[in-house]
């Protein structure tokens, strides 16, 4: 079959790779209908590179048809279309029946001191094959797979599988009061995605950063109030302006969708590069000890948000030697929830929204659909942020 292979920093590849077959009981494969292209594959792109092999297989975010099952997955059958959670978790453990699978006691990568197995995502994650490809054994198969009708296009499902349960959870975890305010912090597909859940749940205004003018009006048609930071010549010019907005407090609940790749932290930035270029012999276990990420985002996050407010990080963060203003975030009270998405434990609330009336835009969500085999084009425009690139779908 052909599928999306990491190679090296900022080589990815359409090859050859053998056919998926089922090896466990509990196995079953999919013919991949739909795959999307996330912001945390442009981690592996970029920054998390010590932690990849080449050859691995790419991709977390894929939906589609039923090929084959194991004898330990009574639920499925050929035929079935199913959306699969970028997470392998097996539904029974004390950590999945707390509603907690990506800290699933039966995937998790103790070797690496890790929780849940993910989809195409290091070996630091089990280092599963990936979903950016035209066939997917899928672990677990009795727990993971949602099943959704016939009918409408994969769009209406596909972000179940990462953006709409991680957005869920971010604005979940922020903790925002009925009528009360947010700020999202980076406007890409979960930053987006996360503005669009909190108007549903409630949030009297939602203000959204970002120094990309595609994704700045994008938010702004939806009603957000968003700030872009390329006109503020400061961190503190863009939290007064906010905290005008909010009687001088600053809001309720910030969620910083943006992560370790944050503009403006130029000494990370160098630090991640330098750690990219090393054999991988000598970066894995330094990036392991010693890596650092790029916290603007995070430090303006703790600035902005008003005293006893919440902080959702839904950023992927990396670093192990990482300094925190830990004196503000006392003083301020603040609460922190952070994590990868539960995605079951938030796929039956979202399912009711997935309608022909599409309150949170899923079906046209997507900027850009392409062929499987225009990844590698795919992946330096949404690294670069060219053409508008908000979301990008794979079609193998």
């Amino acid at each position: 079959m052909k599928a999306v292979t990491w190679q090296g920093k900022r080589d990815v590849r359409v090859d050859t790779v053998p056919d998926p077959e089922i090896q466990e009981p509990t196995d079953a494969v999919i013919r991949v209908t739909s795959s999307g292209l996330c912001g945390s594959d442009l981690h592996l792109y970029e920054v998390l590179t010590p932690f990849m092999t080449p050859g691995d297989i790419l991709g977390h975010e894929p939906m589609g048809i039923v090929e084959e099952v194991g004898a330990g997955v009574p639920d499925l059958r050929a035929g079935d279309r199913v959306v699969v959670p970028f997470q392998i978790a097996c539904g029974n453990c004390w950590m999945c029946l707390n509603s907690l699978p990506t800290q699933c006691e039966t995937t998790q990568v103790t070797g690496e001191g890790m929780g849940a197995a993910l989809f195409g995502y290091t070996r630091l994650y089990g280092a599963v094959p990936g979903a950016q490809a035209e066939y997917l054994r899928v672990p677990q198969a009795q727990f993971g797979p949602i099943k959704v009708p016939e009918g409408p296009p994969d769009d209406r499902f596909v972000y179940l599988s990462d953006v709409l349960p991680t957005a869920w959870q971010a604005v979940a975890y922020a903790d925002i009061p009925e009528g009360g305010s947010v700020a999202v912090l980076g406007l890409g597909p979960i930053g987006d995605m996360a503005c669009r859940v909190a108007q549903v749940r409630g949030a009297g205004r939602v203000f959204g950063v970002d120094l990309v003018g595609d994704r700045l009006r994008r938010a702004r048609a939806r009603g957000v109030e968003a700030f872009d930071l390329r006109t503020f010549d400061s961190e503190k010019e863009l939290v007064a302006a906010i905290r005008d907005e909010t009687d001088g407090r600053g809001p309720d609940a910030v969620i910083d969708a943006v992560g370790t790749e944050a503009h403006g932290s130029a000494a990370a930035r160098m630090i991640q590069n330098a750690s990219a270029l090393l054999p991988r012999k000598i970066s894995g276990p330094l990036a392991e000890r010693f890596s650092v990420d790029r916290l603007a985002a995070l430090h303006t996050a703790i600035e902005l948000v008003r005293r006893g407010g919440t902080l959702s990080l839904v950023g992927v963060y990396g670093g192990m030697a990482d300094p925190l203003p830990m004196l503000t975030m006392f003083d301020k009270q603040i609460q922190i929830r952070m994590g990868q998405a539960n995605v079951r434990r938030w796929s039956d609330e979202i399912l009711p929204y997935l309608t022909d009336e599409d309150p949170l835009g899923v079906d046209d969500f997507a900027t850009h659909r392409v062929p499987l085999t225009d990844a590698p084009h795919a992946y330096e425009m949404f690294q670069r942020k060219q053409d508008g690139a908000v979301k990008v779908l794979m079609r193998p």
